[in-house]
């Protein structure tokens, strides 16, 4: 029985502790396993001198986040291209019985964008600038977490909010729909003026293989540049974006907003055979500012549908 009470009592924090763990370390992976660790470090503990048992696990589970973003640090130094987070993939309608991260997601301080920013962000000032400006968490705790002193934790979210300072705004779900359709469109046509007018100016395409299969390297920055590159990999893989072939791709939300599910291709004559892959958007001033590519494996374990 009591055993029972004490799982029932966790279940009620997960979403939290999902949210915590996703936003610290940008992993899907990362996160499960830090608030499955969480449990069972709470499973062991001498419970009766836990007194605010959510503060407690949110804790530990900032903790074993912290040793996994330093880890992912020092991976991210041999990793082969850019670096992206580990998108959260649901579909466009709401399951009934929603995936715990399904939930978190629909937060505006989950969408793509703003994971991005705090990828470029330091182990420490990601704790300190997530967990106060966050989730409320008093700097002397996360001075603990971090073993500093509390005006040093103070100081790293201070450094932390100018770095994130201009992240995009995110913006309403109808108009990142509208955006991305009429670039899909645009695509489609085949045009390159109708999809450079459909990017923003300063429009970016980024890609995250990982090595695992042939993607630009390094970021392609600007809308012509994204445009005419866009255009040569749908001629590259004989891709119909036109909504009227679904059978090319899925509409998805990734990370709450909508993006595209390309199920994996095998070769066809010429045409060479590509991975499953997500692309998520971001949208400013009502144009497509940013495609996301990611086709690495091992960062697609957040595909909640076709799966």
């Amino acid at each position: 029985m009591v055993a029972a009470l004490l799982a029932d009592l966790f279940e009620s924090h997960r979403a939290h502790l999902l949210s915590v763990a996703y936003r610290l370390t940008g992993s899907v992976t990362d996160a499960e396993d830090a608030v499955q660790e969480s449990w069972l470090r709470l499973a062991t503990a001498r419970q009766y001198e836990i007194e605010d048992l959510r503060a407690w696990l949110t804790t530990v589970v900032s903790r074993i986040c912290l040793d996994r973003m330093r880890s992912a640090a020092s991976r991210r130094e041999h990793y082969v291209g850019q670096w992206l987070p580990e998108p959260v993939v649901t579909a466009p309608t709401p399951s009934s019985t929603p995936d715990p991260l399904e939930t978190v997601v629909r937060k505006q301080e989950f969408r793509l964008a703003a994971l991005i920013v705090l990828d470029t962000l330091t182990p420490p000032q990601r704790v300190s600038f997530v967990l106060h400006d966050g989730f409320g968490v008093p700097f002397d705790e996360i001075a603990d977490i971090l073993d500093v002193s509390t005006d040093a934790a103070r100081q790293l979210a201070t450094r932390a909010r100018k770095a994130v300072a201009h992240t995009p705004e995110p913006v309403a779900d109808t108009t990142h729909v509208a955006a991305v359709q009429r670039l899909l469109t645009a695509l489609a046509s085949g045009d390159i003026a109708a999809v450079v007018a459909a990017l923003h100016p300063d429009a970016e395409f980024v890609a995250d293989a990982g090595g695992t299969t042939r993607t630009a390297l390094k970021a392609v920055v600007g809308a012509e540049k994204f445009a005419r590159l866009a255009l040569s990999l749908l001629t590259r893989f004989d891709l119909d974006l036109s909504e009227r072939n679904s059978v090319e791709f899925e509409f998805v939300n990734v990370n709450g907003q909508l993006g595209l599910l390309l199920a994996e291709r095998a070769p066809r004559g010429d045409v060479p055979g590509s991975p499953t892959r997500v692309i998520g958007f971001t949208v400013r001033d009502g144009r497509v500012g940013g495609a996301y590519d990611l086709s690495n494996p091992t960062k697609l374990a957040g595909v909640r549908v076709g799966r």
